[in-house]
């Protein structure tokens, strides 16, 4: 994967329109990309990083340099979703970012496995960037799509799945045991927030977790190890 990054930031990206791009500043926003996966980072905070010391480089620019990744199907970004609520809180448009696979991410950061697992932060972030992963996968297949979720108040959703006929279902993603409590409220506290009289009611809330067995809680919650995801 080092390798392959490697490649894209030597030639390929230079490639997909025909223009020139410094290969350093490339990998810099790649490593800022996986030091960012899984999380709403600006292009402004993106640029801070790309731009090395020279400065930050500009917001266009950097907009430019992952339009490029994004036609290379390096990057691919996690759209928001804009439901109808019953409250009138602003919702977010940001996207997450993410790499089409987190292995992408974990090369960037040229890390090992025991340096992940004595920084459980970003490996829940990478957690969470591997189940959007799975789940778009098994979306694609039934035509529907993967988006997520923030509103002013703080809010936030890891994935929402939709469908073309409408039917939604909504996910927290949790790398341990003893955060699936708090991802069960949030689900429900969000799944109270949505005008499900238009919308219709979710198909499924459900934490996604590492391990363990899947069971559905009192409350209705789904808890689901990601080795029990399928179409």
């Amino acid at each position: 994967m080092r390798d392959y990054l490697g490649e894209i930031q030597r030639v390929d990206v230079d490639r997909v329109d025909g223009r020139r791009r410094d290969p350093d500043r490339v990998a810099r926003l790649v490593r800022s990309l996986a030091r960012n996966v899984a999380t709403h980072a600006a292009a402004t905070t993106l640029a801070a990083d790309t731009g090395g010391a020279d400065g930050p480089l500009k917001d266009d620019t950097v907009r430019e340099y992952l339009a490029a990744l994004e036609r290379l199907t390096l990057v691919e970004d996690q759209p928001a979703w804009a439901p109808r609520m019953r409250s009138r809180t602003a919702l977010r448009s940001a996207a997450k970012r993410h790499f089409v696979d987190p292995s992408l991410a974990v090369a960037a950061l040229d890390t090992t496995p025991d340096r992940l697992l004595g920084d459980l932060e970003t490996l829940g972030f990478l957690f969470e960037s591997l189940a959007i992963r799975d789940l778009r996968v098994y979306a694609q297949a039934s035509d529907a799509r993967v988006l997520q979720f923030r509103d002013a108040a703080g809010l936030e959703v890891d994935a929402i799945i939709e469908s073309r006929a409408g039917v939604w279902m909504a996910f927290e993603v949790k790398l341990g045991q003893r955060q699936i409590d708090a991802a069960a409220r949030t689900l429900l506290r969000f799944a109270a927030k949505v005008d499900t009289e238009h919308i219709g009611p979710p198909a499924t809330l459900g934490v996604i977790v590492l391990t363990g067995y899947a069971y559905r809680r009192p409350d209705g919650v789904a808890v689901i190890p990601i080795g029990a995801l399928s179409p």
